[in-house]
């Protein structure tokens, strides 16, 4: 009986569907401010990347685009203001979804679609930078659950009226 039971509940929860329609660069900007400048000697390169993620609804039925923005900053760890190079990178997928609680949309859509994305961003900037004259930077995994959850802390720390009289 029990086994029915279940058997019923499964298959009245909606079945999640997700396909990737489509992913491209929306926009990708490399300064090699090294070869610029013309630094001399030996540099031991520091990197920064910062993650920024967007989602909305596009007017097609279950449409969503996400987009993760990249900047990368990678200077002289013996001279922090000698910058040695600039990346910027919007990389955008499209994707249908199907069966995904309202209640669950917004972080299925920054936390999961961005985790499918990000192996084709990390190898384009690992292309980027070696093609601009750097060794190939290979980006850490990103963990977009943490991500979002820091988001979502930083956003209720926002809206939270100082206590202090």
């Amino acid at each position: 009986m029990a086994e029915n039971g279940a058997a019923e509940t499964a298959s009245e929860a909606p079945q999640v569907k997700m396909n990737v329609l489509n992913q491209f660069i929306r926009d990708l900007s490399f300064e090699n401010i090294l070869a610029q400048k013309g630094v001399q000697g030996e540099v031991t390169p520091d990197v920064n990347v910062q993650v920024n993620l967007d989602a909305k609804k596009r007017s097609p039925e279950h449409q969503y685009e996400v987009a993760i923005k990249l900047i990368v900053t990678s200077v002289n760890k013996e001279n922090t203001s000698e910058k040695l190079f600039l990346l910027e990178i919007d990389y955008v997928g499209i994707f249908n979804i199907e069966g995904v609680p309202e209640d669950q949309l917004h972080p299925f859509l920054l936390i999961e679609c961005p985790r499918l994305l990000f192996p084709f961003l990390r190898r384009i900037v690992s292309d980027v930078t070696r093609d601009g004259g750097f060794p190939p930077l290979n980006l850490e995994t990103i963990d977009f659950m943490a991500l979002y959850r820091q988001e979502l802390l930083r956003r209720q720390a926002a809206e939270k009226p100082d206590l202090v009289s």
